[in-house]
């Protein structure tokens, strides 16, 4: 890569990484999780970068970073669950009762949504994009985002309101 090049991606990691890492984080509930994955986006965003910055180098990595939080939920599904629950870590998620933040509280409820409601409603309403946009991201149809963009909103409405459904 040439210094022109260089110099175009480091203005490119500064300006979209915060943004990229927050969504990360929303996509997978979990702040070092949320870093490797951002860390590996741009990765491969840089051997990339060539093609990447011509056309929307943001929606490439906002692509690449999605397609790498499915691989990491595909592979997490094979681990073996057991009936033991894990002592609190410091620095984990607040449990029942702990004071916290609305930014948490969404975190928390975006946890229980489905990955694919999770994907839409971070991409339509964190990133800003459009139905179609999100489709093309998710390889998906329209339609699809449409009704798991509606159920997310939904079962959000429900967890953040703590069971008490709102009028729209």
């Amino acid at each position: 890569m040439n210094r022109k090049h260089e110099a175009e991606f480091v203005d490119f990691v500064n300006g979209a990484s915060p943004r990229l890492l927050t969504s990360a984080w929303m996509l997978s509930g979990d702040p070092h999780v949320a870093e490797e994955l951002v860390q590996e986006a741009l990765a491969r965003v840089y051997v990339s970068w060539r093609r990447a910055r011509l056309d929307n180098p943001v929606g490439y990595a906002r692509r690449v970073l999605v397609n790498l939080n499915t691989d990491r939920w595909r592979k997490g599904r094979r681990e073996v669950l057991t009936g033991d629950v894990p002592e609190r870590r410091s620095g984990a998620l607040p449990g029942p009762g702990d004071r916290v933040d609305l930014g948490l509280d969404l975190i928390r409820a975006l946890e229980t949504l489905p990955r694919r409601e999770r994907e839409c409603v971070v991409l339509r309403h964190y990133f800003d994009v459009s139905e179609k946009e999100a489709a093309a991201t998710l390889g998906v149809s329209v339609g699809t985002v449409k009704s798991s963009t509606s159920r997310g909103l939904a079962a959000l409405r429900v967890a953040l309101n703590e069971g008490e459904p709102t009028h729209v």
